[in-house]
């Protein structure tokens, strides 16, 4: 299950990230979203579990859970759908 986890600390890092739900179980993958010219943290990210009813538990732990003064959101992830691509501009 792919889970979206939005309102983190701007200070969190990745490792951070997929420590957070592997006390839940398996995590495949763990990306947290980063700010191509500045380099630091956009606030949110996505984790990859296998397991359903792990991710399941991880989502109602997390969810509305505090961290660092802030409120984090933890949900499923939408499936995201396929954008257009742009035209370039002359």
């Amino acid at each position: 299950m792919n889970i979206y986890v939005g309102n983190l600390p701007y200070n969190m890092k990745q490792e951070d990230l997929q420590k957070m739900f592997a006390e839940f179980g398996e995590v495949t993958e763990a990306n947290l979203i980063m700010d191509k010219f500045s380099g630091q943290s956009k606030g949110f990210g996505f984790v990859e579990m296998p397991d359903n009813s792990e991710a399941d538990t991880a989502i109602k732990a997390l969810n509305k859970q505090m961290m660092d003064g802030r409120a984090i959101k933890v949900n499923q992830s939408e499936k995201k759908d396929k954008r257009p691509t742009r035209r370039p501009r002359y």
